[in-house]
């Protein structure tokens, strides 16, 4: 296989076109196009398929796709792993460059205990943490920009990204609010929640669908004063007193001492469960797999 070829078939896919493609490689479409027709007559098959003035993959070009994301991944390690050995004059002092994104759904806490363990494995390592929109990371992925994803939700089919979901476990949520806040609050949980100022997670937070079925369900109806898609921005109101809010049960005492609140009542109908998204279909890269059994085990186990 000529692997210039593969290379432009690779860039042109995740461009969405020629066009593009042409102008992260410095060629013409035409010389894009010739190069990809020599890849297709290679195989044997068709990997792209007009559908207006774009290209769409086929089914084998997601196939051909899926294994060019992990040859190139591999070529990307290789590259770093040399450079570093040369700059660091061998194996021993390598330095092993651990890339995540971190989905702004997921609050810090969850995430600083999920990642910790990569930096106790047995070889020095250098962590790179992103933070964004989980399509987006999930995108950076694809580029091979990203070793791993953490989210609360796991990655749909639907997608075209050649990646696979690692459960880590869930929780069980909390409710808190100031102790001035608790002591206005008349009767059991969770009716004691109606009428009640409450701050909510944003539409983008895999709970917040579950928040609003349990709400009705129990026939609660407390009074919403906010919505927020940053969990440090809905703290920092919660804070103030401002009103009651949720927050995985597992971070309860650190929550507690973190925000000077009390907890008014725990469910777990409300569960927020979190994944690890990685191009590896096993698990095999070092941190991964600190991640995936120290979650597993000691914190949601």
């Amino acid at each position: 296989m000529n692997y210039k070829h593969l290379l432009y078939f690779w860039v042109t896919a995740k461009a969405g076109g020629v066009m593009r493609a042409g102008e992260q490689l410095h060629t013409t479409p035409h010389t894009l196009s010739g190069q990809i027709k020599l890849l297709e007559d290679w195989l044997g098959h068709k990997l792209f398929k007009k559908a207006g003035r774009n290209l769409e993959l086929t089914e084998d070009g997601r196939l051909a796709l899926g294994y060019a994301d992990q040859i190139f991944a591999l070529g990307a390690e290789l590259e770093a792993a040399v450079r570093a050995s040369a700059a660091g004059g061998g194996a021993g002092s390598r330095v092993l460059e651990f890339k995540v994104g971190v989905a702004d759904s997921v609050s810090k806490s969850i995430a600083y205990r999920l990642l910790e363990p990569a930096l106790s494995i047995d070889e020095p390592v250098r962590l790179i943490c992103s933070e964004g929109k989980f399509p987006d990371l999930l995108a950076q992925l694809a580029l091979n920009r990203l070793d791993l994803v953490i989210a609360d939700e796991p990655m749909s089919r639907r997608l075209s990204v050649r990646a696979f979901n690692h459960p880590l476990g869930g929780t069980a949520m909390s409710f808190f609010c100031t102790p001035a806040l608790k002591a206005q609050l008349k009767g059991k949980f969770p009716q004691c929640l109606s009428g009640q100022p409450m701050l909510i997670p944003g539409t983008q937070a895999s709970v917040r669908q579950q928040l609003e079925g349990w709400l009705t369900q129990h026939g609660v109806q407390p009074r919403i004063v906010g919505e927020f898609d940053d969990g440090a921005l809905m703290t920092a109101f919660a804070r103030e007193g401002r009103g009651v809010f949720i927050a995985p049960s597992v971070t309860e005492a650190e929550t507690i001492q973190q925000f000077g609140v009390k907890v008014i009542g725990r469910s777990e109908e409300l569960r927020e469960e979190f994944y690890a998204v990685s191009v590896e279909r096993r698990i095999t890269h070092p941190c991964v797999v600190a991640i995936t059994k120290a979650a597993r085990g000691k914190l949601f186990g």
